[in-house]
């Protein structure tokens, strides 16, 4: 197998943990799909979400300071800015920037996300309060799972409650890593670092 160029390693590896997560999915046939909220208004939904804690995947195993953006297209697509510090608060910026498709007939809660043409990658928002200030993306494969929020921390009650929330979908949540989150004296990623 050819070694794939530097500027594609991360794309490469990106590749790799789907064909992964695909063969975890059919590991996880005998659990019933994961429920989605019955309706999300995308327009709500859109801005800044924290990243609290997730099961991650390869290229966020050392993030810190995790942030999802989303931004509603004329389209109806998402646009998403997905930033982060590798290793440290003051580690090197990372951004990502995939494009959500909202699945038509889901109440705008399942979508596809892709990173890369034509992949879509599974994105279920299982829980939302009725603030949205919180919420649980889930995927049915019972890999990968996050838990946001509109600020970078929430009580150690509200955090439990969701964590026992991804626990009855089917994760073993003993994978999940709580993303540190700072930002006292660290400055967000901008727009043009991590590229």
């Amino acid at each position: 197998m050819m070694k794939p160029h530097s500027p594609f390693k991360r794309l490469y590896n990106f590749i790799l943990a789907g064909c992964a997560s695909l063969l975890a999915g059919c590991a996880t046939q005998s659990l019933p799909p994961i429920a989605t909220v019955p309706q999300v208004d995308l327009q709500r939904f859109m801005g800044d979400w924290y990243v609290i804690a997730a099961i991650p995947t390869a290229i966020e195993t050392e993030a810190f300071n995790a942030v999802e953006s989303y931004s509603l297209q004329k389209d109806g697509t998402i646009d998403t800015v997905f930033t982060f510090r590798k290793g440290a608060f003051d580690g090197p910026a990372k951004r990502y920037n995939p494009k959500g498709f909202v699945k038509e007939g889901t109440g705008n809660a399942l979508w596809g996300m892709q990173f890369i043409w034509p992949i879509k990658a599974e994105y279920r928002i299982a829980y939302l309060d009725e603030a949205y200030e919180k919420t649980v993306i889930a995927r049915n494969a019972r890999d990968y799972v996050w838990i946001m929020a509109r600020k970078p921390q929430l009580s150690q009650s509200e955090y439990l409650e969701l964590e026992t929330f991804v626990a009855g979908l089917g994760y073993d949540v003993t994978k999940i890593r709580k993303v540190p989150q700072d930002w006292s004296t660290v400055k967000q990623p901008s727009a043009t670092e991590g590229k």
